[in-house]
């Protein structure tokens, strides 16, 4: 039995798209929109420049849509886990692929020049350079050799790598791109001189959703400055003259005069401001979260340090490496924020900072003050178990956390071996464990090593996910997750820990893994069961949520579907629908689907049309069949699939 094949039929390439609306192409853009992104960055030349590439990547997924409405099949394809190719989503990418195609081609003297070939209108950025974020040495040389192919070439190599797609679907592909036959021929030959280094295209390196900024050239900015301080200085008389006599524009109104000392802004960059809690001041506080963390570290009483990372977390160089979770202010203080901890950590010194809204974390090197780093990282609301501990070091490959006061015991457990024991992990007087693996910064999934605490009320099971502020792990019901760290929590999480990497550096505050279905097999296949993981953040808005299949054999889940922005599968909307197309040993292929336990009745059509009453349907199909999978509560509303 292959439990695991969702691909596309072995008998043939899928068929080139047919019209698709408008709404649905959205929805495939909107959906896939990351990875359509780094589609189009890996194909555009190296040549336009970082900043320009990772503009013009995000403006031709953006303009990638159809002019016109109209009808086409609204029903997805089999398709492997990793691969999306529903009509939608076949459309977009081959807009992208034919739009990056076009943005280089040289401009001709007496050809039309096309409008990929321009730079983008939209988006803009003024005053700042973007670029994704440095990888390795494997990166950079795996960047070049593909600088050195032809488009078409760059085009079949992230098709084949990128999209896992065979050599007939690449070729068809290109020819929905525009690419003629024999270049696209000549393309996939080309791009094996590339070598089959593959994994490496999900690396940071050519992630243009996950930047770094960096000013423009500030000398020629301050001479165009200087042009508009006169022009404004101009303007600026005639409105005086314009507002006297009287109280309308006099002066500044209530406004204070330009650079008047400020209190609280000179609060925040005076190290003997910050605040400091004691030792033990947590067990008698009404609150048990970062407010009460004390402070920690051999450099805490260090001024010059402090004042340093004050002013770097005020008014950031062009120099200093500067990240933020989604939705984070990356602003200055509003007043003295709370030290948690300074010292040295791995040959850098560190400092952590709390301001009720934010955990802010200071690098600079151990022997100079050039190269520092700041990170910012949204932890407000944080309960006790959701300020247990925070990321106070990143070091070839491992990281390092700073606990809280209350926490008794920290361990190491191998979330894909859930039968293994875990292992200590000891912290020194401070709270700073020791090195541990980290799975954010982990090439491929073979282990995911998860922190587990123990503090007065229970044990928490935390994950990095490249933030400051670790993510809670549970399972169960939406209404009541607990944390995961019992038998069969553990079961469950080691077949879906490896979707977590659809999260990285998202901002998630918890994840919740639930089992809301378990549905037997065709031709006595065994019994799967239906996971529903939802990812929620810290500024709310923001999360995700992944519909999965469990077979019977120990490989991980297969991704059914996902959404982002849904109210499924949580507190609010805790229902949720899914289906998949399954193999049998025989070799018969299968609809099934599943709901949760308020379904009444699920029903499909399209290609496939059946009915089944309760949450459970298994339909036999033919390979390569399409179905809209719907449902009906117990109360009578119609309820979609999860997308």
């Amino acid at each position: 039995m292959s439990t695991q094949e969702l691909a596309p039929s072995p008998h043939g390439p899928d068929p080139a798209p047919g019209p698709v609306d408008v709404e649905q192409a959205e929805a495939a853009l909107v959906e896939h929109y990351p990875r359509l992104v780094r589609i189009a960055y890996l194909v555009l030349p190296p040549s336009l420049g970082r900043n320009r590439r990772v503009l013009t990547a995000h403006a031709v997924v953006q303009r990638s849509l159809p002019r016109r409405r109209t009808s086409g099949g609204a029903v997805p394809a089999a398709r492997r886990p990793e691969d999306a190719v529903d009509p939608g989503y076949a459309y977009v990418r081959g807009e992208v692929l034919r739009q990056a195609l076009t943005a280089g081609l040289p401009l001709k003297r007496r050809a039309l020049p096309r409008r990929a070939q321009f730079p983008p209108l939209l988006p803009q950025v003024w005053g700042l350079r973007l670029f994704p974020r440095a990888g390795g040495a494997d990166e950079l040389a795996l960047d070049q050799r593909l600088s050195a192919l032809s488009g078409p070439a760059r085009a079949a190599y992230v098709l084949r790598g990128l999209e896992r797609q065979g050599d007939p679907e690449v070729l068809r592909v290109l020819a929905t791109a525009g690419v003629p036959e024999a270049d696209a021929e000549a393309a996939l030959a080309e791009a094996d001189g590339a070598g089959a280094e593959y994994g490496l295209l999900e690396s940071p390196e050519f992630d243009p959703c996950s930047l770094q900024a960096r000013p423009t050239d500030l000398m020629r900015r301050r001479q165009h400055g200087k042009a508009v301080l006169a022009a404004a200085a101009a303007v600026a008389v005639c409105g005086t003259l314009l507002g006297l006599p009287g109280d309308g524009w006099g002066r500044n109104g209530a406004a204070a005069p330009s650079y008047a000392r400020n209190p609280a802004a000179e609060a925040a960059l005076d190290p003997g401001k910050v605040k400091r809690v004691p030792a033990g001041f947590w067990q008698r506080s009404a609150r048990v979260d970062f407010s009460v963390w004390p402070e920690r570290g051999g450099l805490a009483g260090d001024r010059a340090l402090l004042r340093r990372a004050l002013a770097v977390w005020a008014r950031p160089g062009g120099s200093v490496r500067s990240s933020a979770t989604p939705g984070t202010p990356v602003g200055p203080p509003m007043g003295a924020p709370q030290l948690l901890y300074a010292g040295e950590v791995d040959g850098a010194r560190v400092v952590l900072f709390h301001d009720g809204l934010r955990a802010v974390r200071y690098a600079e090197p151990a022997g100079g003050t050039s190269g520092a780093a700041l990170d910012f990282a949204r932890t407000d609301g944080a309960d006790e178990a959701g300020s247990a501990a925070l990321v106070v070091s990143r070091a070839a490959g491992n990281v390092r956390y700073l606990t809280a006061p209350w926490v008794r015991e920290t361990v190491v457990r191998d979330l894909l071996a859930p039968s293994r024991k875990p292992w200590p992990l000891g912290r020194n007087a401070d709270g700073v464990t020791d090195p541990m693996p980290s799975p954010a910064s982990a090439r491929a999934c073979t282990a995911w090593h998860a922190l587990q605490v123990r503090d007065g009320t229970g044990v928490r099971l935390l994950t990095d996910l490249g933030e400051l502020a670790p993510a809670r792990l549970t399972a169960g019901p939406p209404a009541a997750p607990v944390d995961a760290t019992g038998e069969e929590a553990r079961a469950g999480w080691a077949r879906t820990a490896c979707g977590l990497t659809a999260v990285f550096s998202h901002g998630v505050r918890a994840v919740n893994s639930w089992r809301f279905a378990t549905q037997p097999l065709p031709e006595g296949g065994g019994r799967a069961a239906w996971l529903c993981t939802r990812a929620e953040t810290w500024r709310g808005t923001g999360s995700r949520v992944l519909a999965q299949f469990q077979a019977p054999a120990a490989a991980p889940a297969a991704l059914a579907a996902k959404a982002e922005e849904s109210p499924a599968c949580g507190v609010r909307d805790p229902r949720v629908l899914a289906g998949v197309l399954w193999q049998a040993k025989s070799g018969g292929w299968y609809v099934l689907a599943a709901g949760s336990g308020d379904f009444a009745s699920l029903e499909t059509s399209g290609g496939v049309v059946g009915r089944a009453d309760g949450h459970l349907l298994a339909l036999r199909t033919k390979p390569g069949a399409r179905a809209d999978l719907h449902g009906t509560l117990k109360n009578g509303t119609r309820v979609d699939a999860l997308r």
